[in-house]
C-alpha cells in the first residue's frame, strides 16, 4: 500500500517541525508538504493533492475554517481533520460546518495523531473526547431562545442601539440589556456580532433578519 500523503497547515514553524517529526516516526504516513496560511494551504493541495490535511485554526488572514472550506472546494476528496489549541462550541461547529472530517486538540499524542490521520484517510469521523462530548450535549440540548430573546437579537442584527431597541419594543434599556445578556448565555458568547452570528448560524435568524 502507498503512504497516507499528509499536508502541515500552521502559522509557527516550529509546530510543522513538530508534527513532522511525530508523524516522521510512523509507518505509512508521509509528510509532502506544508503550509503557513490559507492560500498557501490551496496551492499545495492542487500541487500534491494530499490524503489528509492537518489544519490549524488561527491563521494570518482567511482562519482555518475558511482554509478547510476553500482546500475542499480545490480537491473534496481530502479529509481535513483540525488541529488546534481551542475548543469552544462555535469553533467546533464552524468547522465540522465547513467540512472537516476531524478535530483534535494539540495535546494529542503521537499515537493518537496517527491513529486520526488513518481514520480520516479511511474517511472515518475523528473527534477528541472532549470534541465528542460538546457535540452531543449541543445535540441534546438546542438553544432555545425565547421570541423575545430573537426580537432583541433581530434588532441588532440590524444595527439598533439598546435605546432603540428599548424604543421600539417599549421596554427599558436595561431590559434589552438583560435579553441580551440571556440570549449570550445561551448561545455562547459574549458580544453582539458573535450573538448575531451564531444566531445565523443555528437557523435561529434568517439573513433576511438582517
Amino acid at each position: 500500500m502507498s503512504a497516507i500523503t499528509v499536508l502541515l497547515v500552521d502559522d509557527h514553524p516550529v509546530v510543522r517541525e513538530g508534527l513532522r517529526g511525530m508523524l516522521a516516526a510512523e509507518d505509512g504516513i508521509e509528510v509532502v508538504a506544508e503550509a503557513g496560511d490559507a492560500a498557501e494551504a490551496v496551492a499545495a493541495v492542487r500541487r500534491h493533492a494530499p490524503d489528509v490535511v492537518l489544519m490549524d485554526l488561527r491563521l494570518p488572514g482567511a482562519d482555518g475554517v475558511e482554509a478547510t472550506a476553500r482546500v475542499l472546494a480545490q480537491r473534496p476528496q481530502t479529509r481535513v481533520v483540525v488541529l488546534t489549541t481551542y475548543e469552544t462550541d462555535r469553533d467546533i461547529l464552524r468547522a465540522v460546518e465547513a467540512g472537516a472530517t476531524g478535530y483534535l486538540l494539540k495535546d494529542a499524542s503521537r499515537q493518537d495523531l496517527a491513529q486520526a490521520v488513518r481514520a480520516a484517510a479511511r474517511g472515518e469521523t475523528v473527534l477528541a473526547p472532549s470534541v465528542a462530548a460538546k457535540l452531543v450535549s449541543r445535540m441534546r440540548s438546542p438553544v432555545e431562545l425565547s421570541p423575545r430573546e430573537i426580537e432583541v437579537l433581530r434588532l441588532v442584527a440590524r444595527g439598533r442601539t439598546n435605546a432603540e431597541i428599548g424604543r421600539e419594543l417599549f421596554i427599558s434599556e436595561a431590559t434589552v440589556k438583560t435579553h441580551l445578556l440571556r440570549a449570550y448565555g445561551k448561545l455562547g458568547v459574549s458580544d453582539r456580532t458573535s450573538a448575531v452570528t451564531t444566531a445565523m448560524e443555528r437557523g435561529i435568524l434568517r439573513p433576511g433578519d438582517a
